[in-house]
């Protein structure tokens, strides 16, 4: 039987829950939908991510206006992906920050991944009609940047820890009350997407800079917000992720075999551990593919569009 392409299958609506952190720290989790989060500061918001629409963002925001409604004037993106930043049109008036690679990939490949993305994932771009266009950065930074939260509430940090789910992410620091919002970097019993990744980068010192934080919770990409031992659990089940990948797949190139084989001995090892977290199936053909580019050299990721995915598809199904 052939399987419904990446997630056009997944139609059923995920329960979303609200969760406070800390005093005026918001995390929206979403059983496998990408999450979101919020921070308050003395008389404006930072938000943390935009969603695919903004009507999918307009949602998010009215949960968070029964807390608060202070207006949000930063809006930081961890990444480019469609499901990350098209939203932006929902956070009127807000300064958007994200990496100095994140503006650079959305220059060069945003069109294509959002054709890519829509197609792949359509229940997640819900109000479609509402997008507006690209989202583009106001502001960008290289290593790190401070946002002053005002009065005694402290400051916001944003990382930059390497190349990992692309060139471009970012991590959300709160110091004082060691949250950490992760982005795709670490996800929590949620397969990883590594069709952007550069999966050797990924899963050493960049890994290692994200624990070097000792947060005491943890928000990733996708997956339930994690506390205490098992910040470290979620950060060490993405690093084995990533290198059963580089050794399955890395393993078939080395004795010159195929890509086919080589998503299949990949995809044999995860699934006992991995294969039944959400996005698994759709994720591991890009995965495989991108992984097996790295091996041929190509050390920036080719671009996604919505026909090199059914390609890449129907090839490794």
């Amino acid at each position: 039987m052939t399987k419904p392409f990446a997630s056009s299958a997944d139609t059923g609506e995920k329960v979303e829950t609200l969760e406070l952190l800390a005093d005026g720290v918001y995390a929206l989790t979403a059983e496998g939908d990408p999450n979101v989060g919020a921070i308050e500061g003395e008389d404006f918001v930072v938000a943390l991510e935009a969603r695919a629409t903004p009507l999918m963002a307009r949602r998010w925001l009215e949960r968070l206006r029964d807390h608060t409604d202070k207006p949000v004037r930063y809006l930081v993106l961890s990444h480019y992906h469609a499901v990350r930043v098209l939203g932006a049109a929902a956070f009127d008036g807000a300064t958007i920050v994200a990496h100095d690679h994140t503006r650079a990939l959305i220059a060069e490949r945003g069109e294509q991944d959002w054709e890519s993305e829509a197609v792949r994932m359509p229940r997640l771009f819900a109000g479609a009609e509402t997008i507006t266009g690209l989202t583009w950065p106001d502001v960008t930074f290289s290593d790190r940047l401070t946002i002053d939260l005002g009065g005694d509430r402290g400051e916001v940090q944003l990382h930059y820890c390497g190349r990992a789910h692309t060139s471009g992410d970012i991590v959300a620091w709160l110091p004082a009350e060691r949250v950490l919002f992760a982005g795709d970097l670490v996800e929590a019993q949620a397969a990883l997407y590594t069709g952007d990744a550069f999966h050797s980068d990924w899963s050493g010192a960049t890994l290692d800079r994200v624990a070097a934080f000792n947060a005491a919770q943890l928000v990733g990409g996708r997956g339930a917000v994690v506390r205490d031992g098992a910040v470290t659990d979620a950060i060490e089940a993405t690093r084995s992720f990533l290198r059963t990948m580089i050794d399955t797949v890395g393993g078939v190139h080395r004795r010159g075999g195929s890509l086919l084989e080589a998503f299949e001995a990949a995809h044999a090892a995860l699934a006992p551990t991995y294969g039944r977290w959400p996005i698994f199936e759709h994720c591991m053909p890009f995965n495989t593919q991108r992984l097996w580019d790295e091996l041929e050299g190509v050390d920036h990721p080719r671009i996604w569009t919505a026909e090199r995915d059914r390609e890449v598809w129907e090839l490794l199904q």
